[in-house]
């Protein structure tokens, strides 16, 4: 869900207070901009550690005011204020963090380092505090016996005795002092590996300069992103631009185009390679800290008796154990396992047809010859939708889809400071009229810019006793092309999947209506999350939802409906490859963290893949190029061992919008109302629970595999 050129002045405006007046600073209070937005034209780089460090202190204090009461430990008096205390760094902390990967810049990835050790020390030890764990223990076994509770104070109990107890407050002696120093070590090495992939996705090496005679088969649109990255490399590097060549990157929106539609095929191979060799070796070699990594977090699940990661983190996910997970990635695997050969020959056939009978099929031929016989089938071509996804259109297009559902409004809000110019901000309106959250968006690539696309937040949404609602304030951030010349920024229909993902997990986000903050929202189990981001995916395909946007940027008009028809054909095209390809790194993910013994710094992170990806293996890997360095996911982003939620979610994203189908009414305003409670309740509800009220029952894998053709 979650990831920049220039340094920090380019980023955002470094201020100077005049030496006669006392400046605050503006990180380490809550935020008094419009909106409560948070003051980007007034930071300072100093500022973030001066307030994480403040932050920490109150924090300190505010649980040392907690456990040197006398009186008996109740909800009210331990879990909401230490619920509440933590707040203001978290704030301080997400600034920090948005930034350093929206803008790369090296001054705020050395400030990350540097206090990231600190925020890991402090949370260990309000973990590890005995006095807190005590009352939160007295307090989690008398809920029962408090009447006044309601269901969400029990939830909040719940979770928060779980968080301790996962964190470490149920360990003892040397147990414990060793969990806190490897949560440390963790923290550290999380840290390292993410830099690491941002800056060898920047690294000169990771370019190929072209000339006008190496572009046959690329489009337009492509050619002329990569004179213009080629112009503005190369006037960053002093160096005379005769106009003559062409840079081509490793960042989506050059790589993705390029393995497409580039005719010469060692070329193809060339830039593969240089995609899949990242951070394997060299400067930016991540092969040893992701086993750290790997091995750290096996000892940390067996000092709580779990004999591997995996089984110490699943309880609190829908899927509750390994044995669902890996039941749920092979029944995937044996139902896409040969329609995926059958697609895979069937290129293969389609290729010789000009390439000879000695033709064999590569991981860097898939996607041209795939695309090749898609047109041929379907007469389709993505770049026949891009002229009418220009990037204006879409966004009213994906924003009114949450106008469909919702009833939301978006109105661009010019007064409060962003941290990039490329960044705007909207206030976004619910049905009835009330300010429901603040959204940034931030689209378009910049070198340096973390690769991808996430959604993330700096604010979140919480109720005070006094029912006033801390308005959330939320990011998407992408990396779409940026407009050539007078050419506007037009999108694929994958670019346009993508915004419609990231902008369901920002609608999730906005729509909490939990209490407490971290219920709220997004904060919800790894393998339920997906869902409304997926769920959003489902509209591309649908004629009444690309009726309402997509217009060709130059006459105006509808995408025709036979264009439309034709991507309807093709969209179960390449299904099995790309639910293949999923697997494999939820396979690739569970095999890291089902270890049972640590990985040597011998090991062969290659043959360790190779092995772990077998039973989903598409094609042989080439020598020398891994996944597993580059897999940011997994490593630094937050889902190690919950990989297989992009599927387990899947299965339900399919299902809820079958649900719509059933109705006749991709819109139908009462499923509507149903699932957008799901969106408003956070993790105040079981999500099984939230699910099977929405839909009547449990999700069923049909919906997914009918989508895909795979089951009629």
């Amino acid at each position: 869900m979650k990831k920049i050129i220039g340094g920090a002045m380019a980023a955002f405006t470094l201020m100077s207070a005049p030496v006669s007046q006392a400046r605050t600073n503006p990180l380490a209070a809550p935020y008094t901009e419009e909106r409560g937005a948070v003051p980007f034209d007034k930071i300072q780089i100093s500022d973030y550690e001066e307030a994480i460090r403040k932050a920490m202190d109150e924090q300190n204090q505010a649980i040392r005011t907690i456990v040197m009461q006398r009186t008996t430990p109740t909800f009210e008096n331990t879990i909401v204020p230490l619920e509440r205390s933590g707040m203001q760094l978290n704030h301080a902390i997400l600034a920090l963090s948005n930034l350093e990967h929206a803008c790369g810049d090296k001054e705020l990835q050395e400030v990350m380092s540097k206090v990231m050790p600190l925020i890991t020390e402090h949370s260990t030890a309000i973990m590890l505090n005995e006095a807190l764990w005590q009352r939160i223990k007295t307090v989690y076994e008398l809920r029962d016996k408090d009447t006044s509770l309601s269901s969400e104070d029990r939830r909040l109990i719940e979770e928060t005795y779980n968080d301790f107890a996962e964190n470490g407050a149920n360990l003892e002696g040397e147990a414990r002092e060793r969990f806190a120093k490897l949560s440390a070590e963790l923290s550290d090495l999380q840290v390292k590996f993410s830099q690491n992939l941002t800056n060898d996705m920047a690294n000169p090496e990771r370019r190929m300069w072209l000339t006008a005679d190496q572009l046959a088969g690329l489009p337009e649109t492509a050619i002329a992103a990569a004179r213009q990255d080629a112009a503005a490399a190369l006037k960053a590097d002093g160096k005379e631009d005769d106009g003559s060549l062409y840079l081509f990157t490793v960042f989506m929106p050059s790589y993705s185009p390029f393995m497409k539609y580039a005719d010469d095929r060692s070329l193809r191979e060339k830039m593969y390679r240089l995609y899949n060799t990242r951070n394997f070796g060299g400067e930016f070699d991540n092969t040893q800290i992701l086993k750290d990594i790997a091995n750290i977090r096996l000892e940390m699940a067996q000092l709580f008796g779990y004999s591997n990661y995996a089984d110490y983190t699943l309880g609190r996910r829908m899927a509750k154990n390994q044995t669902n997970v890996r039941a749920m990635l092979d029944e995937l695997a044996d139902a896409y396992r040969q329609p995926l050969e059958q697609e895979l020959a069937e290129i293969t056939e389609f290729a010789r047809k000009s390439q000879g009978p000695d033709f064999t099929l590569e991981a860097w031929d898939y996607s041209y010859w795939a695309d090749k016989l898609k047109n041929e089938k379907y007469a389709f071509n993505d770049e026949d939708m891009r002229p009418y996804f220009e990037l204006d259109n879409t966004i009213k297009g994906v924003f009114g889809l949450a106008t469909s559902l919702y009833g939301y409004k978006f109105k661009e809000n010019k007064n409060v400071p962003v941290y990039h110019p490329d960044v705007k901000a909207y206030d976004v309106i619910d049905r009835n009229g009330d300010l429901l959250g603040l959204l940034y968006t931030d689209f378009y690539y910049r070198p340096g810019k973390a690769p991808g696309a996430w959604m993330t937040e700096f604010v979140g949404e919480s109720i005070d006793d006094e029912g006033k609602r801390t308005l959330p304030i939320i990011s998407i951030v992408m990396n779409f092309s940026t407009p050539t010349g007078n050419e506007p920024a037009l999108l694929t229909p994958y670019e346009v999947e993508t915004f419609l993902h990231e902008f369901g997990h920002a609608i999730h986000g906005l729509s909490g209506q939990a209490k407490y903050e971290s219920l709220g929202g997004t904060n919800v189990y790894r393998d339920f999350v997906e869902l409304f981001s997926q769920f959003n995916e489902n509209y591309l395909t649908q004629q009444k939802f690309l009726d309402s946007f997509a217009r060709h940027y130059k006459t105006g008009k509808k995408m025709p409906k036979a264009l439309v028809d034709k991507f309807i054909k093709s969209s179960q095209y390449g299904a099995a490859y790309s639910a293949m390809r999923q697997l494999n790194f939820g396979n690739l993910d569970m095999a890291y963290h089902t270890i049972t013994s640590p990985m040597r710094a011998s090991s062969d992170i290659a043959e360790f893949e190779v092995e772990a990806i077998a039973p989903v293996k598409i094609f042989d890997a080439p020598a020398g190029t891994l996944i597993s360095p580059s897999f940011g996911h997994i490593f630094s982003g937050g889902y190690a061992s919950g990989y297989y939620g992009y599927k387990w979610a899947e299965e339900l994203d399919a299902d809820a919008f079958a649900a719509f189908q059933e109705t006749g009414n991709i819109y139908d305003p009462k499923t509507a109302a149903k699932f957008l409670k799901m969106l408003q309740s956070g993790n105040t509800v079981d999500p099984e629970v939230l699910y099977e009220e929405f839909r009547g029952r449990p999700a069923t894998v049909d919906a997914m595999l009918k989508r895909d053709g795979i089951k009629k």
